[in-house]
């Protein structure tokens, strides 16, 4: 039976650097470390500096050069043809965990794991020194971690303001579709907004540029999005305290307000602008930003996977909730 043949360990290879150093031959040194001699002529003959260097073997200098001979790269660096499916997701919006349960969703089995995608796109950030990286990630974070937020809460001047625990539990829970959250995407250039609707269930998100933000219109604009769905899928709308919302009771169906200071509440509407902030930053001047754009970044994101939904998008989600409720609706009652 053949011998199995073991790397030189470090300590190995500072053993023949003292022992070529005090002229030993190759076959004393292989003797020593009970190694073949063709092993240690390898060794030496690879690992030998060359020009002023040319003849001095350096233990450590052998040690990285077997460690980058048998690093491969990352994954996404090896294979050319994953790597493009994960970009071209990236490039689309998509988050690390979309495009990998979208891959898994697609081919039926585990693809590439998020957090390969996470450390890919942050060595590329550290070892090309190219922040342009950072903008392949939903929220262009330079830096893996949580930011912190402040705000305030005008709640005493909301009349008919209910509290969110009276929410119903099917909303809690999102068992229930038609539960729905409100919030402003708001910009650099005062005065300039989007006003965002967020369905929790499906996590379908509608987008509209608005050119005030004073009560009476957010209430207008707000039941035109809404008029045209089947009353099963207009049960609750939550919101923060921003007095935007004061005239939430002419909406006609049940409304619901944060508590003060904990606008994170209404987390599904949170996270849903934190994503779109990605296609339209805060920077962004909305009065160089047409009515399609908008659509089409709507569009973006409501067809982009989600693993709260097992890698479906919340498109596909949302038509099969209408597809449902225009079926019960539509059943001809017994005769």
């Amino acid at each position: 039976m053949g011998r199995l043949y073991e790397q030189l360990s470090l300590d190995e290879r500072c053993e023949i650097a003292r022992l070529r150093g005090s002229g030993s031959s190759i076959r004393q040194i292989a003797a020593a470390l009970d190694r073949q001699p063709s092993s240690i002529s390898r060794e030496l003959k690879r690992n030998t500096g060359s020009g002023p260097r040319a003849g001095a073997y350096k233990p450590t200098y052998a040690q990285a050069q077997t460690a980058a001979r048998r690093w491969s790269g990352a994954r996404l660096e090896r294979d050319e043809a994953l790597r493009e499916q994960v970009l071209t997701g990236l490039r689309r919006g998509w988050s690390p965990e979309q495009v990998s349960g979208r891959l898994r969703l697609e081919e039926g089995r585990p693809v590439i794991g998020c957090e390969t995608i996470y450390r890919f796109i942050y060595a590329q950030l550290k070892r090309t020194n190219d922040g342009a990286w950072r903008f392949y990630l939903p929220r262009a974070k330079a830096r893996r971690g949580r930011r912190g937020h402040k705000g305030g809460s005008p709640a005493s001047f909301i009349q008919q303001r209910v509290g969110l625990a009276e929410r119903p539990a099917e909303a809690l829970t999102r068992d229930q579709p038609g539960h729905w959250e409100a919030d402003f995407m708001l910009f650099s250039t005062y005065g300039q907004s989007v006003l965002v609707l967020h369905e929790r269930t499906t996590r379908l998100t509608a987008l509209v540029k608005t050119a005030t933000r004073k009560a009476k219109p957010t209430a207008k604009t707000l039941g035109g999005l809404l008029e045209a769905l089947p009353k099963r899928l207009k049960q609750s709308v939550t919101f923060d305290n921003g007095t935007e919302f004061a005239e939430h009771h002419s909406l006609g169906l049940a409304t619901y307000f944060c508590d003060p200071h904990a606008p994170w509440q209404k987390g599904g509407v949170e996270n849903a602008i934190g994503r779109i902030r990605r296609f339209l930053p805060r920077k962004t001047n909305l009065d160089d930003v047409s009515p399609a754009r908008i659509i089409a970044v709507a569009q973006a994101y409501n067809h982009t996977p989600r693993q709260c939904l097992d890698f479906h998008t919340p498109a596909e989600a949302f038509s099969r909730v209408l597809h449902f409720e225009r079926e019960s609706t539509s059943r001809p009652s017994p005769g």
